[in-house]
């Protein structure tokens, strides 16, 4: 005779889920600048240090942690001023790809098109800073039969 196995299931017991507080209202905008990408989001809650940098979150750090050098600090910066002190916000950005001076531009990008969304009052004030046009300049493609995309090789006539 053959034995059977007896074979209790079990049930999976679930955790309790978390209680998600009830979201924050913000507006989101993407920038981009040669191989970099930034989601930048605003939220619509009074913090008076944002002129400072101090409510801006880059890839879960500090503004001036992420961005140390003073020049690519005021890049970022420049949207938020053009709103002036009145409008203050909490600023959450995802950056990914490229180098420190793409990211900068890229948030740049995403965050004045972040505001536009906010008050689309703010555009002829952007658009005259330049802060809401795609510098769409990339790097070239590598071609087949040179070294790099316009870089031929060298030519020996012995």
């Amino acid at each position: 005779m053959a034995t059977a196995k007896i074979v209790k299931k079990e049930k999976k017991v679930e955790a309790p889920k978390a209680v998600i507080p009830k979201a924050s209202v913000y507006f989101a905008g993407i920038g981009r600048r040669k191989a970099s990408i930034s989601r930048v989001r605003i939220y619509d809650e009074k913090k008076e240090t944002t002129g400072g940098g101090d409510a801006i979150v880059i890839n879960d750090r500090k503004f001036k942690e992420y961005f140390p050098l003073a020049q690519l600090q005021e890049v970022i910066l420049i949207p938020l001023r053009v709103l002036g002190e009145k409008n203050t916000f909490r600023v959450s950005v995802k950056v990914a790809g490229g180098g420190i001076r793409g990211q900068a531009e890229a948030t740049q990008l995403g965050l004045a098109r972040a505001i536009v969304k906010f008050n689309e009052k703010m555009r002829k004030a952007l658009r005259d800073l330049g802060c809401l046009t795609r510098d769409s300049r990339i790097v070239e493609r590598k071609k087949a039969g040179l070294r790099k995309a316009r870089r031929a090789p060298q030519f020996s006539k012995r």
